[in-house]
């Protein structure tokens, strides 16, 4: 293994007329590439894309759907779940509603430690994306119409209790280290929003990309930063109705 180590050293940093053609040489092989020609390249392209989801859909509509709602609770009708199954972890009570669109790439996690079990209750036409961690410590409802983009973290429990020592010892967390979490309709948590414990989003409120919320937020707001705060209100339901009709 030393040989064949020093050989490379030799070859990569050699100043022989031999190393120097052994590089080169190599470096040819590595960078070689065949024309991309369209005519025949462009049919391949389409035709891979095609068999590709093609394959994803039927694997996804036979699957892995039907496997993932024996894990939830009632039917989830209308379920879309595309990239995979979720990762279900610990005990957890799941019910989802209808018209739901959600990320293979997704984790639910429950609290193992509680005397209850945890519930995850998402309702109808939510859309949960890709590599999103939703950690139930008692409870989290997800509100109907609420969109969640790529890794949020929704963080209802930490896992591990403050003391040191406990903590080393791989006792659970704390019943005080541990929250509800609700998100009401029509909220939309931007792109790597973390959620805390205890905490309640309103009605239509957005959340800024990055943000991290550690306190209760009103309806139609935009919040952002870290912690998040109201940034300025948006216009509401009822507001927009009003000038429609005047």
């Amino acid at each position: 293994m030393n040989t064949v180590q020093s050989l490379k050293q030799w070859v990569k940093a050699g100043e022989h007329p031999l190393a120097r053609a052994i590089k080169h040489s190599h470096r040819a092989v590595h960078q070689f590439e065949i024309p991309a020609v369209r005519a025949v390249y462009q049919p391949l392209r389409v035709g891979h894309q095609l068999l590709t989801n093609l394959i994803a859909n039927i694997t996804r509509v036979i699957y892995w759907t039907p496997m993932f709602k024996t894990r939830l609770q009632g039917n989830a009708p209308k379920l879309y779940l595309y990239g995979g199954m979720p990762l279900v972890q610990g005990c957890l009570y799941i019910k989802m509603g209808r018209g739901c669109r959600v990320s293979g790439q997704t984790t639910f996690s429950g609290r193992w430690s509680g005397k209850d079990t945890p519930q995850l209750l998402i309702g109808n036409n939510v859309g949960i994306a890709w590599q999103t961690t939703i950690a139930v410590g008692s409870k989290v409802i997800i509100g109907d119409n609420v969109r969640i983009a790529g890794r949020g973290f929704l963080a209802g429990y930490p896992g591990h209790p403050v003391d040191p020592v406990a903590r080393a010892k791989g006792l659970p967390d704390t019943d005080d280290q541990v929250g509800d979490i609700i998100l009401e309709e029509d909220v939309w948590l931007g792109s790597g929003v973390t959620v805390m414990k205890g905490v309640t989003i309103g009605r239509g409120t957005i959340v800024a990309a990055g943000s991290v919320v550690t306190q209760n937020l009103p309806a139609y707001v935009l919040a952002g930063g870290v912690p998040a705060k109201v940034i300025k209100p948006l216009l509401s339901i009822g507001t927009a109705d009003e000038e429609h009709a005047a």
